[in-house]
Parts: C-alpha cells; sequence; structure tokens
C-alpha cells in the first residue's frame, strides 16, 4: 500500500463524515421528515446542479464507462456524449411543475406524488416495489466500483476494499441525511471536475500528445479509432436507442427527479440547469476519453473497469494521484447516498407510514422514533448490498444500465403524463408500470434480436401505449364524472 496515496483518500474520508456530523447538528426539531429526505427544499441554484450532476455521474461514469471506452474505442466517446442534455432534460420537463405539485401536497417522496396524483394504493405500492428492486442493483454496481477503487490503490483484497467503502458511505448517509447528501455531493462534484481534467491532461502530456496516443490506439486495433467500435459493436440503431436509455429516460429516475422537489425557486431551477450540463460535459468527454486513451498508455489489464484508478496511479504523482482519486471516489458516493436515502424514504415514509403505521407521526417522541427507524432501515439495506457485491460481474456498465431501464419502465410515463395529460389515471398508470417492466424483464432475459436496438426502445413503447389506451377505456372517477 503507498501511504502518498492512502493518506489523502482517508483525509477526504475524514472530511464526508465531519460534513455529515455539522449537518445533523443542524437539522430543525419536529421536521424530521422534511429535513430527512428533501432538505427543507432549500437548495441554491449551484448547490442543485452539483447534486443532480454528481447523482449522475455514477459509478457507471468513472468506472463502468471508461472501462467500456478502454475496450470499444473512441467510439465509445461518441456513445458517451449523447449524455449530455440529461439533466438539462430532467429539470426542463419535471422542475417546476414538480416542485409546485410537492409543495401543494407537501410531498418528501415521488410515490407522495404518484399518490397526490392519482390516489391510488397499487400504483404506490407497486412503484415502491420496483424502485427497491431497482436500486438494490444500481447500488450494487456503486458498492461494486467502490470497492474496485480501493482495491487498485491500496493493493487490498476485493472483500477488503467492499467492507471499507461499505462501512464508508453507509455510515456517512444514514448520519446526515438528505441535507448531508447534497452539500457532500457539491463538494464531490468540485473534485469530480477537478480530478478529471487533470487526469485527461496528465494522460496526454504521458502520451506524448493526443495524435500520438491515437497512433498507438490504432496500431492496437483500428477499430478503436472508428465510431463503431470493434466488431461495429456501436451500430447507429444501438446509438439510438442508447439515447433513449442515458438521456431521454433519465427523466423516468427516481433519484434524479426528488431533486425537483428540493431547490428554493425558480431562479435556481435555471441556474441548476445551465451549470448542471455544463458539468456532466466535462465529466462525460473527460472520463471517457481517458478511459479511451489510456489503452495506448497501459495496453494490457485484468479487469477493465480497473484503468481509471491504474491510470491515475500511472501518469500522477503519488500524493497528486491520492488526492485526485477522491474524484471517482466522489462519484461513486454521492450516487450511492442517494439511492440509500431514496431506499430509506420509500421503506419508511411510503410503506410504513402510509400503510403499515399511519398513527407512527402522532405518537409521543415520533421524531426520535422515526429517526431510529431511518437509522436501521439505511444500515440493513446497505448491509443486503454489501453481500450481494461480494461476487461482481467483469463489467459493472451493463448491469447498472440492466437497473436504470427497469427504472424508466416503470417510472416514466406516470411520472411525465401524470403532470402534463389531465386524463391521465391511475388503471392507466398502473398498467403502463406493470406491462413496462414485465417487458423489459422479458425482453433482457430472452435477448431476441432487434437489430441493435436497446430492449428500453420497445419496453418504453409498450408502456406508453398501454397507458394511454388504458387511461382512455378506465378514467379516474372524478374525471368520468366530470365528462358525464
Amino acid at each position: 500500500m503507498n501511504s502518498q496515496i492512502f493518506i489523502p483518500l482517508v483525509l477526504y474520508v475524514l472530511g464526508v463524515f465531519a460534513v455529515a456530523f455539522f449537518t445533523r447538528r443542524h437539522h430543525k426539531p419536529g421536521k424530521f421528515l422534511s429535513e430527512y429526505f428533501v432538505g427543507n427544499r432549500s437548495m441554491g441554484g449551484f448547490v442543485l446542479a452539483m447534486t443532480l450532476a454528481a447523482t449522475y455521474a455514477s459509478a457507471s461514469s468513472f468506472i463502468g464507462g471508461p472501462g467500456a471506452a478502454y475496450k470499444m474505442g473512441l467510439g465509445w466517446v461518441l456513445l458517451a456524449m449523447i449524455q449530455l442534455p440529461a439533466t438539462w432534460l430532467t429539470l426542463g420537463v419535471l422542475g417546476k411543475k414538480f416542485a409546485i405539485e410537492a409543495r401543494k401536497h407537501n410531498a418528501l417522496t415521488l410515490n407522495d406524488i404518484l399518490y397526490a396524483r392519482f390516489k391510488s394504493r397499487k400504483v404506490v405500492i407497486f412503484a415502491s416495489l420496483s424502485l427497491l428492486l431497482a436500486f438494490f442493483g444500481t447500488m450494487v454496481v456503486q458498492f461494486v466500483g467502490g470497492a474496485r477503487l480501493l482495491q487498485t490503490v491500496t493493493g487490498l483484497p476485493y472483500q477488503y476494499s467492499l467492507l471499507m467503502f461499505a462501512c464508508t458511505v453507509g455510515l456517512y448517509t444514514t448520519i446526515g441525511g438528505f441535507r448531508a447528501v447534497v452539500l457532500t455531493d457539491t463538494i464531490q462534484g468540485i473534485m469530480m471536475l477537478i480530478g478529471t481534467v487533470l487526469l485527461l491532461y496528465g494522460i496526454i502530456h504521458a502520451g506524448g500528445g493526443v495524435a500520438e496516443l491515437v497512433t498507438k490506439l490504432h496500431s492496437i486495433d483500428p477499430a478503436l479509432v472508428t465510431p463503431y467500435g470493434p466488431n461495429h459493436f456501436l451500430s447507429q440503431p444501438f446509438m439510438l436507442s442508447f439515447w433513449v436509455l442515458v438521456c431521454f429516460g433519465v427523466i423516468g429516475l427516481p433519484h434524479a427527479a426528488v431533486r425537483c422537489m428540493s431547490y428554493k425557486d425558480s431562479s435556481s431551477l435555471h441556474k441548476g440547469m445551465v451549470i448542471s450540463t455544463i458539468m456532466i460535459a466535462i465529466l462525460m468527454f473527460g472520463t471517457h476519453t481517458a478511459g479511451a486513451l489510456g489503452r495506448a498508455i497501459v495496453p494490457d489489464i485484468a479487469t477493465p473497469d480497473q484503468i481509471m484508478p491504474t491510470l491515475m496511479i500511472t501518469v500522477l504523482s503519488p500524493v497528486v494521484a491520492g488526492i485526485f482519486l477522491a474524484g471517482p471516489m466522489a462519484a461513486i458516493m454521492s450516487t450511492i447516498d442517494s439511492l440509500l436515502i431514496q431506499a430509506s424514504a420509500t421503506l419508511l415514509k411510503d410503506l410504513y407510514i402510509n400503510y403499515i403505521n399511519p398513527k407512527v407521526v402522532n405518537e409521543v417522541k415520533a421524531e426520535s422514533k422515526l429517526n431510529r427507524l431511518s437509522l436501521w432501515i439505511t444500515a440493513i439495506f446497505a448491509l443486503l448490498v454489501f453481500f450481494a457485491a461480494t461476487n461482481p460481474p467483469d463489467m459493472i456498465i451493463w448491469l447498472n444500465l440492466m437497473a436504470l431501464g427497469g427504472l424508466q419502465a416503470v417510472f416514466l410515463w406516470p411520472l411525465v403524463l401524470g403532470l402534463y395529460w389531465q386524463k391521465a389515471s391511475a388503471a392507466g398508470a398502473l398498467t403502463s408500470m406493470v406491462c413496462g417492466l414485465t417487458c423489459y424483464i422479458s425482453l433482457m432475459i430472452f435477448k431476441p434480436d432487434m437489430g441493435g436496438v436497446h430492449a428500453i426502445v420497445p419496453t418504453l413503447l409498450v408502456g406508453l401505449i398501454s397507458f394511454v389506451v388504458v387511461s382512455l377505456a378506465k378514467p379516474n372517477a372524478k374525471l368520468q364524472a366530470a365528462v358525464e
């Protein structure tokens, strides 16, 4: 273990814990649920941009994505850049109407919004269970990414590295809640930007310039410098459908959508749209280009997911590498803390308080009890994810994309049509969620030949058609009465 690399990482983690304890001390009495899950809706534009971009840029962006670029070449960089408008679309489509509805109904979670719109317990319960299942898969990806980063840096076995990461992120999320998450996301977002730019510069400098690096890639495999990659894997149908998965469909991701409930005012929303889009552009281009060009410097690596930490150790001095390895660590932690908070909110608020023990909020010392419950729920969920991550796949990006598609299949149309289409009914929403998830799981299991089109495209079409048809056939009772 190189102490010059490891010590800065330890200091960074201690700083994260300090932020969590600081925010814990500033929780306002009597407002535990609002504070813990949405930070009392107080985010400004810069913080909104940083937390949204940092949440979106996960282990897949800093570990899995560059690993895929290492394997597929510069064509994967082109593919990654189609994510550029993702946060702009999320804030633009959901932003104002989502915030208005959240304040109107005092909604603290995504499922609060769904219940306020559709008045259906079936919709909320199915959404909650689907969210937990997909979040479980996504969090396994983050745990694996964090463990592989620590494994590369420290030289410790994978299992020990996984334990270190799980303890760190689980504890600080449990301690601080939503406000700790968004504040550390802001710090982490800055670290990501600096680390990405510095690493890309180090790679270009070590490789003798971009032209020399591209020449080396061409000598390894000419397909690495084409838009389509080895074996023409990156076909045009795949690229177009991939845009649906990683850009348009992001509107339906619960951990991104909940940010639209938490900002302070319209000015914050507009600033957040601009800043987050710029940040995503820099991060996606920098990390994936580093992964692609890095193959010219480290041509043989056992696991592609280890390319980013390996490059940082290779092209940067130990102390600098230790400081800026906090960049990918920040990306991973900022995503998993958001997922843990949302999973905790789903179990505690959407299921336990709403359906199992609704009287708990009126009990003596209710806030203290809810506080303890949130701690236990978050810790237990993190523990389950830890055990699932002990047997990791070779490349985490595919598991991450599969989980993202599942969330989009369930949530995209109920959110968008629920906000913008007056005739959207509870029956239509539930049918869309069930049909969409069933279609997506079936396509992912049986893998029929669709000419390079990703499974998310037919899935969203099935979800949209079923939503519209059933909503028109079975409108909500109040809407039917108004028509008659």
